[in-house]
């Protein structure tokens, strides 16, 4: 495993990939809490949507706007301990969560929260595309769907722990935190190991006859659809409990273990994605992934319980597959920037993420959780625009063969 700008291995090193997607597991599993939470905290402390939304929108700015600036920072000047710094600001936050009286507190405990995933993600995300050695697609998604699968096992712990023993047995997830400390750091041990005897070379352009102008263009079409995705997302994993629960009558325990099957479909959508990006282009993945929801998910908002869940599981294997094909296909318009473009697009992520919580918790006051489902389904068509992207793989094959 080497820093990005340098070349030692370029073969796959599995286990330094599985430990960091192990870690990544127990972070969003940590994370993913706090949305699960939501009703009982509505019930306890009378919280409005709005409310609920701006309880997403700290937790997720706090980590937005800080991620691209560390990510920056430790492609120039690597930190191979923040892994396990990070995972201590969530303990610290789920800890002040467990026993947060008031709104104010809850406000600063998910913001600690938010904090440790701003310092976990960028060097996280470097290191596994590092490990990944050639095969970055496959590489990113074995990272990131430990980050997905922890997000869905998330709600399915709050419903069997958390719920029959209220907001004090939310400090039981400090043993994850803990278990995460101890595997982070001896990724950090090994990646600093690597960072002594890395031999350092140019990081030559990765695509070859595209303009600064035209790689501009491409990232920020990239970061049109991640606000597509994440729009999206941010209703589904925020609300979809809430749609359930006023839409059919079902209780909060049978629409946690919902909003999990729809979750673990976001997981294995995840892996499948980079293993078919590193195969057929992460271009054409992108396309079936966000365009190619479309017409589910607006079918989702009319259709009666049954065919909501299948319809929500298939969303979540179809649009989930999308972040590893961006994050890569983004990487490679910014060779030797990895940490600053991971930054960039997790923290897009988060924003994005708390942004709309707080947008839909509004909209929700204002109009119902139906209607907010119904807006929200128009939302994957704005993956069209990634007809607009260059062909980045067919640049790379001229370029090989010449």
């Amino acid at each position: 495993m080497t820093n990005d700008s340098a070349v030692k291995n370029p073969g796959t090193l599995y286990s330094i990939l599985f430990i960091i997607s192990f870690g990544h597991f127990l972070n969003d599993m940590i994370q993913s809490v706090i949305p699960s939470v939501y009703p009982i905290l509505r019930d306890e402390y009378g919280l409005s949507f709005l409310q609920i939304g701006i309880i997403t929108f700290v937790v997720q700015m706090t980590s937005s706007i800080m991620q691209p600036v560390i990510g920056a920072y430790t492609d120039r000047h690597p930190h191979p301990y923040s892994l396990c710094a990070g995972m201590l600001f969530t303990l610290a936050g789920i800890l002040m969560l467990s026993v947060a009286s008031n709104y104010g507190l809850i406000l600063f405990a998910v913001g600690t929260v938010g904090i440790g995933s701003a310092v976990f993600h960028p060097e996280s995300s470097r290191i596994a595309q590092s490990a990944a050695g050639m095969k970055k697609g496959l590489g990113q998604s074995i990272f990131q769907v430990g980050g997905n699968g922890g997000t869905a096992v998330g709600p399915l712990l709050a419903a069997t722990i958390i719920l029959p023993f209220g907001q004090k047995s939310i400090s039981w997830f400090s043993i994850a935190a803990l278990i995460a400390c101890g595997a982070l750091f001896y990724v950090g041990r090994r990646y600093k190991r690597s960072l002594r005897t890395a031999r350092e070379v140019p990081v030559a352009p990765a695509v070859k006859g595209l303009s600064a102008k035209r790689i501009r263009m491409a990232l920020f079409i990239l970061c049109v659809l991640t606000f597509s995705k994440y729009f999206y997302m941010a209703c589904m994993t925020g609300y979809f409990t809430f749609f359930l629960i006023d839409k059919f009558g079902i209780d909060i325990r049978q629409s946690q273990l919902c909003l999990f099957a729809f979750l673990a479909a976001v997981a294995a959508g995840t892996l499948i994605g980079g293993a078919l990006g590193d195969r057929y282009g992460r271009k054409l993945v992108i396309w079936w992934s966000i365009f190619g929801a479309t017409p589910f998910a607006l079918a989702l908002p009319y259709v009666n319980f049954t065919m909501t869940i299948i319809l929500a599981i298939v969303i979540g294997l179809i649009i989930s597959s999308a972040f590893s094909a961006i994050l890569v296909y983004a990487t490679e318009l910014k060779p030797g920037k990895v940490g600053m473009i991971a930054g960039l697009f997790f923290g897009l992520n988060f924003g994005l993420g708390g942004i709309a919580s707080v947008f839909f918790g509004r909209l929700a006051d204002l109009t119902s959780i139906e209607f907010v489902f119904q807006v929200s389904s128009f939302l994957p068509l704005i993956g069209i625009v990634t007809g607009f992207l260059p062909d980045i793989e067919t640049k790379k094959s001229k370029a090989t063969s010449r």
